[in-house]
């Protein structure tokens, strides 16, 4: 059964994830459909607006057979991690090729951009070093390096998914038998676009921005019905949900304990600590904390970090003993994971019990995070199997 390996967050599934589904398997020829998905937080250190098994679910009846939940340890991490976890868990479930969104528009060859990278790491290293310091943002430092060692190819590193399709290449180059790539440009919106024109697509942050201000005519026509359903029934989350729960953190620890939380680097805890209490809101006190060097994005993971008291030993401990944690799947994923099954080198779990909930704890206590903020109580991990259609 020859698969196609997603790697997705699905926040929310919208026309745009499911053109893309379509189109790589059209591509990719593929039987079979497999996403690995972030659980419920997510690569930019952001709460999913609806939960994982919602998520899978949605996924499911739009052309996915098969939803294996990212860890954690490997979700919530800048893009070389989150790419590394998600090849890693592709691979092991011998998928033959990979589709990914992309931002780019122009002509890019992701696998020579791999063999390039893989090739001349000392020299690019060397490159960014050469220009640290220089006034720019990091991305803006990657995007001069390529463009002075690369100069034949246009590289952007200020588009997050063309960083990530960039991620997934190199991490895919390093295997034994890398996945033939498929990328598949955007339709007719960008990543960070907030505004929603005329037609059947848009960026799930303009999507979200709507739902949060209840605009649900605007979207209605680039959500499939069941993503529509799903949205106006359930509460939905954000970040500032979690602040009060953030500010407590905060306030009773010490910047010593705080230095204990994994990533908690050059002295930023005395940044959290002195902005605590001055700001009004979740995004008030980010905008208040970060620099230069601590984007949005990372203050956010790091903050994810703070809530859940992560430390490096737990995240090392996933990544040395990483699992394949099946959120859903239909008749099709049955038959590929039962044909897969002598040849998987990584256990495979459908419902959490005492002998696989210590590997599982990150993931365990992120759902528990989720809950406290809802509603609706339903149990993520504990008694939760997976959906079948």
């Amino acid at each position: 059964m020859r698969s196609c390996g997603i790697v997705a967050e699905y926040n929310p599934f919208h026309n745009g994830h499911r053109y893309q589904i379509s189109k790589a398997k059209q591509l990719s020829q593929a039987e079979v459909m497999v996403a690995v998905m972030s659980g419920n937080f997510l690569q930019r250190g952001e709460p999913a607006i609806i939960d994982k098994w919602v998520r899978a679910e949605l996924a499911l009846h739009h052309g996915i057979d098969l939803v294996i939940e990212l860890p954690f340890a490997y979700a919530v991490q800048s893009a070389d991690y989150f790419s590394k976890g998600s090849i890693k868990l592709l691979q092991n479930l011998g998928t033959e090729a990979l589709s990914f969104g992309t931002d780019y528009s122009g002509e890019i060859d992701y696998q020579e951009f791999a063999k390039f990278q893989l090739e001349n790491q000392r020299e690019i290293d060397d490159a960014f070093k050469k220009i640290q310091n220089n006034g720019m943002s990091y991305p803006q430092q990657m995007t001069e390096v390529y463009r002075r060692l690369y100069p034949e190819m246009t590289l952007d590193f200020n588009s997050p998914n063309h960083i990530l399709g960039m991620g997934y290449a190199k991490e895919n180059i390093l295997h034994a038998r890398p996945m033939e790539l498929f990328p598949i440009p955007r339709k007719e919106s960008e990543h960070h676009q907030t505004e929603i024109t005329q037609g059947n697509f848009a960026s799930g942050t303009s999507i979200r921005q709507h739902v949060k201000e209840k605009k649900w005519r605007e979207i209605k026509s680039v959500l499939p019905e069941e993503t529509f359903r799903q949205l106006k029934e359930h509460q939905t989350i954000d970040w500032e949900l979690f602040w009060p729960l953030l500010k407590y953190q905060l306030t009773v620890q010490s910047t010593t304990q705080l230095r204990h939380i994994y990533q908690m680097t050059q002295g930023i805890e005395n940044r959290l600590k002195k902005y605590v209490n001055e700001a009004d809101s979740f995004k008030d006190f980010i905008e208040k904390v970060k620099t230069k060097r601590f984007t949005w994005t990372r203050l956010q993971r790091l903050c994810l970090y703070v809530l859940l008291q992560v430390t490096q030993e737990e995240v090392t401990n996933v990544w040395n003993n990483s699992y394949l944690r099946i959120l859903a799947f239909n008749e099709k994923g049955q038959k590929y994971l039962n044909v897969r099954k002598n040849k998987l080198t990584l256990p495979v779990i459908t419902n959490v019990n005492s002998q696989n909930e210590s590997l599982l704890s990150l993931d365990i206590r992120a759902g528990q995070l989720f809950q406290l903020v809802k509603a609706e109580k339903k149990e993520q991990d504990y008694y939760t199997k997976p959906i079948m259609i």
